[in-house]
């Protein structure tokens, strides 16, 4: 039977699920067999900006796109000089208590799955099993020519190499793992090519304007299909690639769990949505069901 969500109303006619709270979610997340869609917003308070937030960087950053990475040697220099001196900043980035939350759910049984539109890779960092990285990981390097994946240290020691005398100041971190440079800079960078088939070397996430890889879209689906709820973490849901799973869960009679700093795309399918920092709402999630579950305080 369909949970249908309980809505109210903006003054702008526009329906909306009514605003919850923590223990709400516990509720449903007690149950067990809940999937996960997490996003940007679960990895700022580890120091990583979201694109869409009050502090976004889509505010005043264009992130590269696959058409003109591809079709530009000079959009694929400037993106690699940007992105060489902010990778170091994402590397460098710890879990916060979200993905420790998240981890802690997962060990004690209570997650299915865990989806991540972040390319960070802080759910694996926690501990998290079985992460299905929807838009790739920064850590992973990709030719295009060859489809050879290798890691991003190795580049990183390659471009090194190839760019001894190369800096900059990083104004801003973005959550492509690029910086704010000035043009004249990116054009003194030197590139790369692959080691085994000298092909031209992405990194291994999904750019803007690129397509998931259906084998991964798949998978999503069937851990959608497979669980009994969906919690969605720190998205506003704004593109379809995440936005259709929680459509999927919605259409299915799932009830659809929001966690998320302002409103988000997919409110209208949410049975509780909860507008609280995600550090301090999961931090909470895991200690309302610590004696259920088993979880640590």
């Amino acid at each position: 039977m369909r949970t249908r969500p309980t809505l109210s109303w903006t003054g702008t006619g526009e329906a909306l699920p009514r605003t919850g709270t923590v223990a709400e979610v516990a509720e449903v997340v007690a149950r067990g067999h809940v999937v996960v869609l997490s996003g940007a917003g679960l990895s700022t308070e580890s120091g990583i900006p979201d694109y869409r937030g009050e502090s976004g960087s889509l505010r005043r950053h264009t992130p590269m796109t696959y058409d003109e990475f591809t079709a530009s040697a000079e959009g694929r220099q400037r993106y690699w000089a940007r992105s060489h001196l902010g990778w170091r900043t994402i590397a460098r980035a710890e879990p916060n208590s979200g993905h420790h939350a998240v981890a802690a759910l997962r060990r004690a049984g209570l997650l299915s799955g865990v989806i991540t539109q972040n390319v960070d890779g802080l759910h694996r960092a926690a501990g998290t099993r079985g992460v299905v990285e929807l838009h790739g990981n920064l850590d992973r390097v990709i030719c295009l020519g060859c489809r050879r994946t290798s890691p991003r240290e190795d580049l990183d020691t390659r471009l090194r190499a190839a760019n001894p005398s190369f800096g900059g100041t990083v104004t801003r971190i973005n959550p492509d793992g690029d910086v704010d440079l000035a043009e004249d800079a990116a054009r003194t960078f030197t590139l790369v090519s692959c080691a085994a088939c000298a092909g031209v070397l992405k990194p291994d996430v999904v750019f803007f304007g690129e397509n998931v890889p259906r084998a991964r879209v798949e998978r999503c689906y069937r851990l959608v299909d497979e669980a009994s709820a969906m919690l969605v973490l720190g998205s506003s849901l704004t593109v379809m690639s995440g936005l259709r799973f929680v459509r999927h869960a919605a259409k299915t009679g799932k009830p659809v769990l929001i966690v998320n700093r302002g409103q988000t795309r997919g409110d209208a399918c949410a049975q509780v949505r909860v507008d609280l920092p995600l550090g301090e709402a999961l931090t909470e999630l895991v200690d309302l069901l610590g004696d259920r579950a088993d979880l640590p305080a």
